[in-house]
């Protein structure tokens, strides 16, 4: 087996973390797991399971992720969030190679998003191709506090990880609600001035950009609904930072450090 450490950052997943867990164990030596504070069984479950826990409050998704990777005594690192797990096709894939031999410092792999329990291909939801799998010697999670990314050239493989995305439509908006929110925020912080036109010119585009460029407007309700949420999104997190602006608000103190998955 190589030596990789499977990372998970998690905050009120106990109805999701076992899976996530036995999923990596099929090709990790090692699982970490940083936890923001949950209030259910979450830790409990994973130190059952044998995951090594650390506590830390939510500093935000690429820095909590950075942090979970320091803690892994392996130089490759497999990422997963709590509601994540690795598909078969990708677990003999791991397990068929071997990762000194190999002259690249990362991965992707194919990603299936569900809402519930149907699996949502429209407008660009699949394939989806996220880095998972990377070497920190070489690279590692930028530092953006919402939906932060690897930032390495990879080896793209066509083996998949399964998204949990959304348990339900309902569950859909309140991520785009949260999220929104923390995008406003890095936004403040990094200095993106406020704009009454912005928020309607960006989320026009989005939309057209899902529904026409990405060929949702040929995949029914699915392609329009990933359009419409897009478009939503979009709106939100610029409509919010004009909030923080006029109303000369701390984002910081304004908008929730953390969401919980717990459903």
């Amino acid at each position: 087996m190589n030596k990789i450490s499977g990372t998970i950052i998690t905050l009120n997943n106990e109805h999701l973390i076992t899976e996530c867990i036995l999923s990596l164990k099929k090709v990790c030596d090692e699982i970490i797991v940083v936890d923001s504070l949950s209030s259910d069984n979450t830790v409990n479950i994973a130190r059952d399971l044998g995951a090594k826990i650390y506590l830390q409050e939510f500093l935000g998704d690429g820095p909590q992720k950075k942090l979970a990777a320091s803690y892994s005594k392996n130089d490759w690192v497999l990422s997963l969030d709590a509601d994540e797990r690795l598909e078969e096709d990708l677990i003999n894939h791991i397990n068929s190679i071997d990762l000194a031999l190999q002259d690249c410092e990362a991965y992707s792999f194919r990603r299936r998003n569900f809402c519930g329990k149907k699996w949502i291909k429209a407008a660009s939801f699949y394939p989806d191709r996220v880095i998972r799998l990377y070497n920190k010697k070489y690279t590692g999670y930028t530092s953006s506090t919402s939906h932060a990314y690897v930032d390495s050239p990879s080896l793209d493989v066509d083996c998949h990880i399964t998204h949990y995305t959304y348990t339900s439509y309902t569950d859909w908006i309140n991520k785009i609600n949260f999220y929104s929110s923390q995008s406003a925020k890095t936004m403040h912080i990094n200095g993106v001035k406020r704009s009454s036109i912005r928020p309607i010119t960006h989320s026009l585009f989005a939309f057209f950009k899902k529904m026409f460029v990405k060929g949702g407007i040929f995949q029914g309700i699915d392609g329009f609904t990933v359009a419409l949420t897009t478009m939503f999104n979009t709106y939100m997190k610029y409509i919010k930072l004009n909030e923080l602006y006029d109303n000369n608000m701390d984002p910081r103190k304004h908008f929730p450090e953390k969401r919980s998955d717990k459903q």
